[in-house]
């Protein structure tokens, strides 16, 4: 008897049934579970070739990504054919309001309660007093309106005008005449080589027409303007060695025709003509007695455009000796001039007044003027 230990016994592993093949009988068991089925594989896209650089071997050109496709939209139904009954491939939809369904989109039924909380606009009745008062506000406005219109027609202002022109029309009888016709005169600086002059008013003029007042062919060429009124006053120096009349005739023209009128004296040099030399206002008792149209020797005229008025002046001697030769003031005012007005100094004169008088006017009608 062998002393060697045994080795225990291991069991053996269990024999591995060999598969079913495949032609095994159809009542043979197999108790094997059946394998899950390998679900296909995706197709896989055609590979895209690379973009082939360009021929200057510059960077390639981005690759543009697939388009992806819709279905296209069914084409209009023509009238008079049948709907097609399955509407799952046409893309159609029925609104056709099935039996027992309400109408598609329509509204919920108000109940009694939103009624009752709703506000209804109720006409308001008519009121005697308000329409009496409605017919007197519209008869005052059409009576204001008229008024202007009619203003407008007097005045011979054009609509638009500014104030200070529709009310340079009425200073002469609205102006004080110490304000038109100060009773002293001071010209700084408006004698010959700047010397310092002063006037005194010697004689006023009642208001009147244009008809007496100036030369017919000046009243002429006046006439588009038209002439409301013309105011005059004399005046004479310290010395009483020279007198001067200054005129200030208001017309009836607009703005519109004062400005043309100013034009016209300006490109045909009418204030330099001596055909249309205002005529002087000789009053007698006074120093201005033998100022008459031989006595005139110098003369200024201005066509304003802002004020509806024409403003000039007159000077001559107060011995009332005559002028073969008058000057106008822009000629007697000149360097070098050496004729008997520009050496007396009367050219000065009347440049001087012209420019006060206008200068008056324009502050009476602008009070934001400054009166020279």
């Amino acid at each position: 008897m062998s002393t060697q230990a045994r080795r225990p016994d291991v069991p053996q592993p269990p024999a591995r049934r060999p598969e079913k093949p495949a032609s095994a009988p159809a009542g043979a068991t197999d108790r094997t579970p059946p394998r899950p089925a390998t679900p296909p594989r995706p197709a896989v896209p055609p590979a895209v070739p690379p973009a082939r650089p360009p021929a200057g071997g510059g960077a390639p050109a981005p690759e543009r990504p697939a388009l992806r496709t819709f279905p296209a939209f069914p084409a209009p139904r023509p009238a008079g054919q049948p709907r097609p009954r399955d509407r799952r491939h046409t893309g159609a939809v029925d609104l056709t309001p099935r039996p027992g369904a309400g109408a598609p989109f329509a509204p919920a039924p108000r109940g009694p309660e939103h009624d009752q909380a709703t506000t209804r606009l109720r006409p308001v009745p008519r009121s005697p007093r308000r329409t009496a008062a409605a017919a007197v506000c519209l008869v005052l406005g059409l009576g204001l309106v008229a008024g202007g219109a009619a203003g407008t027609w007097l005045t011979g202002d054009p609509a638009g005008a500014p104030d200070g022109f529709t009310a340079g029309a009425a200073l002469w009888h609205e102006a004080p005449v110490d304000r038109l016709f100060p009773p002293t005169v001071n010209g700084k600086k408006a004698g010959p080589g700047g010397a310092d002059r002063t006037w005194t008013r010697i004689a006023l003029a009642p208001d009147s027409g244009c008809a007496k007042a100036l030369d017919p062919l000046l009243a002429s060429v006046l006439e588009p303007a038209g002439c409301t009124r013309l105011l005059r006053a004399t005046y004479t120096d310290a010395t009483r060695s020279e007198v001067v009349t200054v005129g200030l005739l208001f017309t009836r023209a607009g703005q519109q025709a004062m400005t043309d009128l100013r034009t016209r004296f300006r490109t045909e040099k009418l204030d330099r003509r001596r055909d249309l030399m205002p005529r002087p206002y000789a009053a007698k008792g006074t120093a201005a007695e033998g100022f008459g149209d031989a006595q005139r020797a110098s003369w200024s005229l201005t066509v304003l455009d802002d004020l509806p008025a024409v403003v000039y002046a007159v000077s001559g001697f107060a011995d009332g000796r005559e002028v073969a030769e008058p000057q106008p003031a822009a000629a007697a005012t000149a360097d070098g001039a050496t004729t008997a007005p520009a050496q007396a100094g009367l050219g000065h004169t009347a440049l001087a007044h012209t420019e006060r008088a206008a200068a008056r006017l324009r502050a009476l009608a602008h009070p934001d003027t400054e009166e020279r």
